[in-house]
């Protein structure tokens, strides 16, 4: 029960797809979700998932409360997903930015369908589903695509908003600058991780 290192694009794992979960009501699942915790917090990040830290099982970790990521941010509760079914509810997509632990240093703007509706099992081995949308539904999505062998930039439509994080940020504060605020996807700071 502690933070595990994050792996990073280029590991083979991260490419897998990963297996379902089986061993509901046990140790081994209980402290492989504590580690995910102390993982994200100790990252700073929004969600995770089992892939990220060497273990490829279907499970993620996400939840945002007080941590201010830009304007379109939204309180997110701490949820396990298991097994996560997911279900577009519109065929309305929206470009956002994101980041990610396994590809530190870096973000891009990922198109995802903005109204979801998620399904799986709870660390109890409970069923729920839920329907959500924007921020919500973009987490949802970065995390569970790592449990399919995809990160974030191979979703990415255009690569030219793909780049380290300082450069973004410079670029977006010349924008800034010249009287061009562009909208609240545009905002890097909104990310996911």
């Amino acid at each position: 029960m502690a933070q595990r290192q994050v792996i990073k694009m280029g590991n083979p794992i991260l490419a897998r797809i990963a297996a379902p979960v089986e061993w509901f009501g046990t140790a081994v699942l209980d402290e492989l979700i504590t580690d995910l915790w102390d993982t994200m917090a100790a990252e700073g990040g929004i969600g995770i998932a089992a892939p990220q830290i060497g273990e490829s099982v279907r499970l993620v970790v996400f939840g945002l409360a007080d941590e201010p990521r830009g304007p379109c941010a939204e309180t997110i509760a701490p949820t396990v997903l298991i097994n996560p079914v997911i279900t577009p509810l519109a065929d309305e997509v929206e470009l956002g930015w994101e980041g990610c632990l396994s590809v530190p240093g870096m973000r891009g703007q990922v198109p995802r369908f903005n109204q979801i509706r998620y399904s799986g099992f709870d660390a109890s081995g409970n069923t729920f589903s839920r329907d959500v949308s924007g921020y919500h539904a973009r987490v949802v999505q970065h995390e569970c695509d790592h449990l399919d062998g995809i990160l974030y930039p191979q979703r990415m439509s255009d690569l030219s908003s793909f780049g380290f994080n300082d450069e973004i940020e410079r670029a977006m504060m010349a924008r800034l600058g010249a009287g061009n605020a562009g909208a609240a996807s545009d905002d890097p700071d909104s990310e996911t991780r």
